[in-house]
């Protein structure tokens, strides 16, 4: 899904169908479930050409971290120069 307030030229969100609440939330089983996240991601973001260039996946766990949305996904940007640290 395309970010509805997006945060670069690229901002995706991968969802998982499976709800949990946060990434504290989450048990050792759930394990498969991030890392087909973090797959999905990378691919959705060099599909859309930002392999080259680079990209960013993140996922916010609490209020500190600016989750707003208490099911958890993942943010992938892309398509310009992203600032370190964030936030």
């Amino acid at each position: 899904f395309k970010d509805i307030t997006p945060h670069a030229p690229l901002h995706l969100l991968v969802i998982p169908l499976r709800h949990i609440a946060t990434l504290s939330d989450a048990h050792p089983e759930d394990a498969e479930l991030f890392g087909k996240l973090m797959v999905t991601g990378a691919r959705l973001a060099i599909d859309a050409g930002h392999g080259p260039g680079g990209y960013r996946v993140v996922m916010n766990a609490g209020p500190n971290a600016g989750q707003s949305v208490y099911h958890v996904h993942l943010h992938v940007l892309g398509g310009r120069q992203l600032a370190w640290p964030p936030g």
